[in-house]
């Protein structure tokens, strides 16, 4: 049980992790979370549930952000703001 929580608490950690890197991109591009949506295709709904509530986005989902963004999925993957 112990276990159990241990990495559930790793896992949002690690969605908190990605979503700092999305929005890492998003502030130096000037991109609101609903204009990403229209750029993506992804319901604003959705990206809130990423920021908000530590949703992992499927892979479809991050290659939409990261074309939108026009970065490498790499960026999301390393956690490297600085690419």
């Amino acid at each position: 049980m112990i276990i159990t929580l241990y990495i559930g608490i790793e896992r949002i950690d690690i969605y908190k992790m990605l979503w700092k890197s999305i929005q890492t991109q998003l502030d130096k591009k000037h991109i609101t979370v609903y204009r990403l949506a229209k750029l993506t295709s992804i319901p604003n709904n959705t990206l809130y549930e990423y920021k908000n509530n530590d949703v992992q986005p499927t892979f479809n989902n991050m290659i939409k952000i990261a074309d939108a963004l026009d970065v490498s999925l790499d960026i999301f993957r390393k956690g490297d703001d600085d690419r």
